[in-house]
């Protein structure tokens, strides 16, 4: 029996990245909003590896930036793979894109119960009622309108709130989304299982790829490994479907397995033991975990994080769209909510931006699973996926970067700034010392620090220069007719017409 009925502006379920995004951008505009938990914070989640967008983006509007410095994540400043047509690892560098070279040209390799936290507990900061060991159990409806959820309390007490919106950021476990209609599709290509664990004593990629997710081909699949401390290291196969049965007579022996299969993360692992105890002793099984639903909203709710879509984790991606979405979404609120635009208006950029990030992520990877190609031709698809006006290697980097929408919220912008009023003279030293520095490794150069690419790289560095020195316009829209951000980056305004060089 329900006992009680709040009213909110605003119900977020979820209080993962995406949950949290939205939750702290939408009080921060002064809108009443609650947020439920089913766990109790800190909890055990995967996804481990972040992108530059999220720290320096997302996380910069959040105002956890400090927070994340003190933590004592390892530093990730790219990704080392075997991969393809070659034998031998090659290595990237978010220094590479141009949106993102200089201080913030790097990411965090995170332990998601304290990453996670921060996020949470930086929502009650700013004024959200959070609200955990609160699962929901429904949406209610009035009139073919959801209008706020029903769930149970801590002391196993059922109560309802009531909201103008409800913002579903429960997972790719969550029934909620079932009030938005539609179905969750299931990816037809990437029909994988992840098997993973955790070991003690793992080494370390030689000099600056130390901090790299590192990510290696092998007959049945690929693995994952990522520095999660200077000792504590995250260790997953991706398997095909048709390994199941052996995946689930035996997790270990299978995991095991697949690290005999791939010579580089075997001999990594060589010296290494793994967790038995604790939080990390486990070993876990996800399967299934690439799919979109068909729509990402409905009158009254919204599916932001893996409520709406998931894809294959071998880029990472999973947490920049969930924390971009989360943005996406609360640009969507709070204009609605302070009544400056429709609802279908606003919730039709959400999903129209959303859609977008995921479709380039998705075509990008499938074309990357060509285990044939070698890197270089990778590259060139990144740069016909993202349709940018750079070389291949910068589409590249900006793409795994999770900045290749071009969105100012998701860069320092003021560094941006910056930078591009700023001499080009520290780029060409910082290239310059990075290609040594990674020669130095010992790892395969590629076409990365070649002159011709380092010419282009200078090139693209010098026309940006030029035009930072410009007037600065409007950000531009994204979609046909789209909408675009407001200077905080917090709601959504009409773009203004171009001014009439005519005067």
């Amino acid at each position: 029996m329900t006992t009680s009925t709040e009213e909110f502006d605003v119900v977020v379920v979820g209080g993962g990245p995406a949950g949290s995004t939205a939750a702290t951008l939408i009080a921060r505009q002064g809108h009443r909003v609650a947020l439920l938990e089913k766990e109790r914070f800190p909890r055990y989640q995967i996804g481990e590896s972040l992108l530059p967008a999220t720290i320096h983006g997302v996380c910069r509007l959040l105002g956890v930036t400090d927070e994340l410095d003190q933590a004592g994540f390892t530093v990730k400043r790219g990704g080392s793979f075997r991969w393809g047509s070659s034998p031998d690892p090659w290595n990237f560098l978010f220094a590479l894109s141009p949106q993102l070279s200089g201080p913030t040209s790097y990411a965090y390799q995170v332990d998601r119960m304290t990453f996670d936290d921060i996020l949470l507990r930086n929502a009650a900061k700013h004024g959200v009622d959070v609200r955990e060991e609160s699962p929901v159990l429904s949406a209610v409806s009035t009139d073919g309108q959801v209008t706020g959820v029903r769930y149970t309390d801590p002391a196993g007490r059922q109560q309802e709130l009531s909201a103008r919106y409800v913002l579903d950021a429960s997972g790719n476990s969550g029934r909620l989304h079932r009030a938005v209609g539609g179905q969750r599709h299931m990816s037809d290509f990437f029909k994988n299982l992840a098997v993973f664990g955790y070991f003690e004593g793992g080494k370390r990629l030689p000099g600056p790829d130390a901090g790299n997710i590192l990510c290696a081909a092998f007959d049945e699949g690929w693995l994952w490994y990522i520095p999660l401390s200077d000792t504590l290291t995250s260790v997953g196969a991706v398997l095909t479907p048709d390994q199941i049965g052996r995946i689930q007579a035996d997790r270990e022996a299978a995991l095991r397995e697949a690290i005999q299969s791939c010579g580089i993360v075997r001999d990594l692992l060589s010296e290494a033991t793994r967790v038995t105890e604790g939080t990390y002793g486990e070993i876990r099984v996800r399967k299934d975990y690439s799919y979109s639903h068909s729509r990402f909203w409905a009158p009254g709710i919204a599916l932001i994080g893996d409520a709406a879509c998931f894809i294959d984790p071998v880029f990472s991606t999973g947490v920049h769209l969930a924390t971009y979405s989360g943005l996406l979404a609360a640009r969507s609120v709070n204009s609605v909510l302070a009544g400056e635009l429709t609802e279908e208006r606003a919730f039709t950029e959400f999903e129209g931006r959303y859609r977008r990030e995921y479709a380039v992520f998705y075509e990008f990877l499938s074309a990357f699973y060509d285990m044939q190609a070698d890197e270089n031709s990778y590259f060139w698809r990144a740069r016909k996926v993202t349709n940018m006006a750079t070389t291949d290697m910068e589409a590249f980097t900006t793409l795994v970067a999770g900045a290749f929408s071009g969105e100012r919220a998701l860069v320092d912008s003021e560094e941006l700034r910056s930078r591009f009023t700023s001499s080009s003279t520290d780029l060409a030293e910082a290239v310059e010392r990075t290609g040594a520095a990674q020669t130095e490794s010992g790892e395969r150069m590629t076409e990365l620090f070649r002159a011709p690419v380092v010419s282009d790289v200078m090139a693209e560095m010098n026309q940006i220069q030029r035009r930072g020195t410009e007037p600065e316009i409007s950000e531009p829209p994204l979609l046909a007719d789209g909408l675009v951000p407001t200077a905080d980056g917090l709601r959504w305004a009409e773009p203004q017409p171009a001014p009439d060089p005519a005067g």
